[in-house]
């Protein structure tokens, strides 16, 4: 008999959902609870690179919405101006029948994970969270934030880069970083020249078009931000173009054509990185909670999904809870300290100015790493 049977996961966003779906497909009882009482998502879209299609796949999910993704193969490096200096060639790991990469907008892949995990069971609650966890040898109980109680063999906290379970866990040990930069981001049509993602590496940002769709892909653009400056929403158009001023090519010609300050989403970019096992007795972190990085290598939520798959293998695989969530660590935490620290070392790097800095060798490593199995 399998040591955990029934599982609450705490946070509706990808990590969460792809976490219950992983444990409905391995016959795993869940609970789904999410704060918001609505569903609603942040951003506009996301990459997913080789290692996340594939696992993607495993759970069964990327059919369902490649018809409303853009698949692709490469990823650019280019001059500010637009000038490539390299084009690095994808990986299918999901099988020859499947692209390297996707680009997908949120909504697109929040349908889909969300239908995905109603469809397989999972009893979904919104509006709600957790209060208390307390703790014995055969489970936890849990008190909920509108007075309800369950009782479950494991508690997974993917309840995101301000984890309400984390806190529960560690009380304030773990705190997000302002990392010194943001991000903005700002969708456009997709001209048929960006079948690929395009980076561009900026004299104090980096810059990029990722394709969503047959018509749509987004810009980004990372910037220094000392004080993390409160931003608002009419100024932000101004403030983004400002941000690309030192940007030609084409990114230069799209500058111009961001003029509507509610269309940008601005993002100060925070992380923190819980830097020993991420689970106490019967309650486990994954994601943004456990992990919460910056978009430079774009495998924050990559990483999540993994660490859904991988949850799902080991509650599945024998043994007690304590060996499940042991051999869990071992296949997560390097390979997630690795993408959190280089990640934050690419920032770093574009905050300093330092052209010496090989960030074409550094996603190449990444991709490299990532392709291995997880």
């Amino acid at each position: 008999m399998n040591a955990v049977n029934k599982v609450l996961v705490v946070g509706g966003g990808i990590g969460g959902l792809c976490a219950a779906i992983a444990l409905r497909r391995k016959g795993i009882e869940v609970d789904l609870v999410e704060l918001k009482a609505e569903w609603t998502v942040y951003g506009v879209g996301i990459i997913q690179q080789s290692n996340v299609v594939r696992e993607m796949a495993k759970l069964g999910v990327l059919d369902g919405y490649l018809d409303a993704a853009f698949a692709f193969e490469d990823v650019s490096i280019n001059t500010t101006d637009g000038q490539q200096l390299v084009r690095i060639p994808g990986q299918r790991l999901a099988g020859p029948e499947y692209p390297a990469n996707v680009g997908i907008s949120r909504l697109a892949l929040h349908k889909v994970l969300s239908e995905t995990t109603v469809a397989l069971g999972a009893s979904v609650r919104l509006g709600l969270s957790v209060e208390t966890l307390t703790e014995d040898a055969q489970g936890v109980d849990v008190l909920f934030t509108d007075g309800s109680r369950g009782r479950y063999d494991l508690v997974v906290g993917a309840d995101g880069l301000f984890s309400k379970v984390r806190g529960l866990l560690f009380g304030d040990k773990y705190q997000p970083r302002f990392t010194g930069q943001s991000v903005w981001r700002y969708n456009f049509p997709r001209p048929a020249a960006i079948d690929h993602l395009a980076n561009y590496q900026g004299p104090a940002g980096n810059a990029g078009l990722v394709p969503l769709a047959d018509d749509l892909m987004y810009m980004f653009v990372t910037s220094h931000e000392p004080g993390n400056p409160w931003m608002a929403t009419d100024t932000l158009a101004d403030e983004m173009r400002k941000r690309l001023s030192g940007f030609g090519g084409l990114i230069g010609e799209l500058r111009e054509q961001i003029t509507d300050g509610s269309q940008v989403v601005y993002k100060p970019l925070e992380v923190v990185f819980v830097s020993e096992p991420w689970y106490r007795g019967r309650v486990l972190l994954i994601g943004d909670a456990a992990h919460a990085t910056t978009p430079h290598l774009g495998q924050g939520a990559g990483m999540a999904i993994e660490d859904a798959v991988v949850l799902g293998e080991e509650l599945t695989a024998g043994g007690s809870v304590e060996q499940q969530l042991e051999r869990f660590m071992a296949r997560r935490y390097e390979r997630c300290k690795y993408i959190s620290e280089s990640s934050v070392l690419a920032g770093d790097k574009e905050i300093a100015h330092d052209h010496s800095f090989d960030r074409i060798g550094l996603v190449v490593q990444m991709l490299k790493l990532t392709a291995e199995p997880v």
